[in-house]
């Protein structure tokens, strides 16, 4: 038997290709949606993947103002900002932020699914997070995602 046969391939960006996904998050589980769009913004879904490289793929999310929640999450669920100054920390129950910034609550549940350091803020660039069902990104011929 010939050992040196077997070679792991590692993925470089040389290697790595990228495709589009669209989802639409209409009655979707916030969560559970999010861990399947951050595992493949990271790649996990590819044979070649790799943890020290960005093998993901693009990910477009539509109407994200009709994502859903489970249980009383839509009054218990708190949002935390906090400016650095003393007294600057303000917080906001998911059911005013979506109202105000329906984005920003996919955009947030993803960032903390990713890896913490320079490879994970390049992976969360690939995310973008629409409130409606249009977006503008027609021409990347994107395919439907479906959980």
């Amino acid at each position: 038997m010939n050992t040196l046969s077997f070679k792991t391939k590692s993925a470089n960006d040389a290697t790595v290709t990228r495709e589009w996904h669209i989802v639409d998050a209409t009655n979707l589980t916030l969560g559970r949606m999010s861990a399947k769009i951050a595992a493949i913004l990271r790649g996990k879904n590819k044979p070649y993947y790799t943890p020290h490289t960005d093998c993901g793929d693009f990910i477009i999310v539509i109407n994200a103002e009709k994502v859903q929640f489970t249980g009383n999450k839509w009054n218990d669920k708190e949002y935390l900002t906090f400016s650095g100054y003393p007294g600057g920390q303000k917080a906001e129950i998911a059911k005013d932020l979506v109202r105000r910034r329906p984005e920003l609550i996919i955009e947030r549940a993803v960032k903390g699914m990713l890896p913490k350091n320079r490879l994970g803020r390049a992976m969360y660039k690939k995310l973008f997070v629409y409130a409606g069902a249009e977006h503008p990104h027609a021409a990347q011929k994107p395919k439907t995602l479906t959980f």
